[in-house]
Parts: C-alpha cells; structure tokens; sequence
C-alpha cells in the first residue's frame, strides 16, 4: 500500500442503544455518495453493542448473491421499525433494578430474524465486535472474523455475537454462549464496559498487521450525552442512584478518551487519516436515554443524523473520495 490513494480502511461504530440510528444514517449517506455498499468500502470493520449490530448487518452476506444481504437503509430500518420490539418490557422488572429492565425474547427474535443461521466465519468485511466475559476469563472478548475463518472454536452465529456484544447491565440479561466443547462457555456482557468506542481496538488490530499502511479511519458516534450531574445532587447519591447515571459517564468517557487517543496518535502518522462523526446531545433527557424508543424520538435521532450529515459535508465528501479511490 504504498500508493498514496491507497488506505487499509478502517470503520468503527459506538455503543449506544437505539441512538445507533444516528451512525446507520450517516452510513445510508456513505453508500449513497459513494455507490457502493459498506463492506465493499472497508478492510476492517469494528462495532461495540449497537454498533456491533451494524457491523454484523453490514457484512452478513446474501446466501444467493454472496454480496451484502442488507443495505446500510435497511439495516437502518431495524432502529426504525423493530425498536420497540427489541426494548420489549421484563414485566419482572422495576426498572431494571430487580431484573433486567428489558426481556431478551424481543431482541433474540430480531436478531434471528436478520441473521438466521449466517457465521461469523462469512462475514464479508474483516469484523472486530467486543464484549467483556464476566465469568471464566473476566476480561475483554474479542470476536474476530480472522480467526473464525481458521479456527471452528473462535466461529460463531452472527446473531449469537449481536446478542453478547449488546447484552447492557441493567437492560438485557447477560448471554451465555456455548462452544464446540459443550462442556465451556463464556458470560458474556456488552462490550461498552470497556470500549464503548471501538476505534483503538480497531487501530491495535491493524497495527498487527498493517503496521506500515496509510490508515483511514472512520470512526462513527451515536450523540454524546451533554445532560450534567451537579455535586448538589451526586454527593447524595448511593448504589441504585448512580448505577444508570453511571453507565452513560462510561460509555460517554470511554468515547472521548479514544476520540483524544486517535487524534493525538493520527496527528503524528503522515498520509494517515482520521475522521470523528459526533454529535452532542440536545439537553433533553428523552433524546439522551438508550431505549427511547417512542416515534417522536425516532424522528428526533433522524433529524439529529440529518444535523450531522449537513455539518459534515466537506468530510463526508473527502471520505467517501478517499474510500472509493482506494478500493480495489
């Protein structure tokens, strides 16, 4: 890849629940602009929870065609019309505070719905999808197509890897995910609890193997939340206070933390690229939550794409220029 059009092309997607339609819009733009599909545009394509439902959709392929089975629109359709299906209440629950705010018999059925019986293995596009093993490793987890591709213990069902990579604390029920040995397992949780914002892990999958390539990185979020806890009232504050405000400074923190991390690494790497597409959040707590999934707030995540799309332009034009000059 010494060619200077040339770029080993990376795309990373947030968490973020159902603000994951934010980066499926921007994503309709791409392919749009471009005429292509997305994993026709990318080398490797990193997702964390929302994110990694994307990613998954994104490189699922067609079992007649071998091409993308789902455009960047019609897996955006899946915020948009299967939202409330997938955050279906646990009526169990209060709140999430004795169980699990959200039974997971709504997003299983989706996920059986879009990716069937399709492997990890198949994928179309290199694949980096997180989660965090709770039980046996208790550290970060790593679903890789690479691997899967040449190892049957590191191959899953995409719509088994969906389901563990957006498996959020308090929202949906951890996943249990068998291997070829029956005998072991993982418990699995989503992968915000660490990388919320996927675009290191992506970097550091690269660096692996791509250590002397041109890097475009295209990193998407899904809005930062801008509503802030004052001292007044967080001093206060015990366990069942803090567990949810919690989870957004996490996830917030961790986005920013990468964000500040690829910026700093990108200025120093001539002929590389990097590119953030963010948003903050109106002050509004509705639009902040990651289960609103109500049709005013549907309409407002699509005006905020909209907002992103526009203020954005000039990158979005220099992307997908670098994107489709550099595809093979």
């Amino acid at each position: 890849m010494s060619d200077k059009n040339q770029f080993y092309k990376i795309l990373s997607i947030d968490g973020g629940g159902i603000r994951g339609l934010i980066a499926g819009l921007i994503l309709v733009e791409i392919e749009k602009r471009t005429g292509k599909a997305i994993s026709e545009l990318f080398d490797l394509i990193a997702g964390t929870s929302t994110g990694g439902i994307l990613a998954l959709g994104l490189t699922v392929p067609d079992e007649n065609t071998g091409k993308a089975k789902y455009s960047a629109e019609e897996i955006s359709k899946l915020y948009q019309e299967r939202g409330h299906l997938i955050f279906r209440r646990n009526f169990k629950s209060l709140l999430g505070v004795i169980d699990e705010k959200y039974s997971s018999q709504g997003i299983e059925a989706t996920l059986e719905e879009y990716f069937g019986e399709s492997e990890l293995k198949s994928a179309l596009t290199d694949l980096l999808i997180t989660s965090y093993d709770f039980e046996q490793m208790r550290q970060p987890f790593f679903f890789k197509s690479r691997q899967a591709k040449i190892n049957p213990r590191r191959n899953f069902k995409m719509k088994w890897i969906a389901r563990a990579t957006s498996a959020a604390p308090t929202y949906f029920e951890p996943f249990k995910l068998t291997t070829t040995r029956d005998e072991y397992y993982y418990s699995l949780l989503d992968g915000g609890i660490f990388a919320n914002n996927p675009a290191m892990c992506a970097f550091a999958e690269a660096m692996n193997s791509h250590s002397q390539a041109n890097i475009l990185m295209v990193s998407l979020g899904t809005g930062a939340r801008t509503i802030e806890i004052t001292y007044e009232n967080a001093i206060n504050w015990g366990l069942i206070q803090w567990v949810r405000p919690l989870i957004y400074l996490m996830m917030n923190g961790n986005s920013e933390t990468v964000n500040y991390q690829l910026k700093e690494i990108f200025s120093a790497r001539e002929g590389s690229a990097y590119y953030r597409l963010q948003i903050d959040l109106p002050h509004d707590p509705e639009i902040q939550k990651l289960d609103n999934v109500k049709p005013k707030n549907i309409r407002n995540l699509e005006k905020l794409a909209e907002q992103i799309i526009f203020n954005e332009s000039n990158n979005l034009n220099e992307i997908c220029h670098k994107l489709v000059s550099s595809s093979s």
